[in-house]
């Protein structure tokens, strides 16, 4: 069983420069469509957060290396691993694949704030016990 949330996207002509090549910033914007799935996934609305709470999960800090391009009309795979859950932060390390190629990794670290005052706010008990779930879940299939 494969341990970590994934997503297909498919590469259209938006997505690469002229020369049918994937833009480097594009690469984030396929990760934040995978984190926010693997929330959904676990019931966790982004448009809900906001809403109701008035918190959400900002980006702290992202490290990236590229390694390959993807190219117009190639079906690559968000890969979104959760790693470590924090009072008010999350840390996850992402992939971006092409069959067997990597093409793009990425470690993330997620802020919970509050939208009123942009300060850091801690998760949600229902949060926290969602993530930490998935994670005692992976773990256990690992061993």
């Amino acid at each position: 069983m494969d341990n970590m949330h994934q997503l297909p996207v498919r590469i259209y002509y938006e997505d690469t420069d002229s020369g049918g090549i994937v833009y480097y910033a594009n690469y984030l914007k396929y990760a934040e469509r995978g984190r926010t799935e693997l929330l959904r996934d676990l019931g966790i609305e982004s448009q809900q957060m906001m809403a109701t709470l008035g918190i959400g999960l900002t980006v702290r800090r992202c490290n990236i290396e590229y390694f390959r391009s993807a190219k117009l009309d190639d079906e690559v795979v968000v890969e979104t691993d959760l790693l470590k859950v924090g009072g008010a932060s999350l840390d996850l390390r992402q992939a971006i694949r092409r069959g067997t190629d990597r093409l793009v990794e990425m470690e993330i670290k997620l802020a919970c704030v509050n939208f009123a005052d942009g300060r850091p706010t801690a998760l949600t008990k229902q949060l926290r016990t969602s993530l930490q779930q998935r994670m005692n879940a992976i773990q256990n299939s690992n061993e």
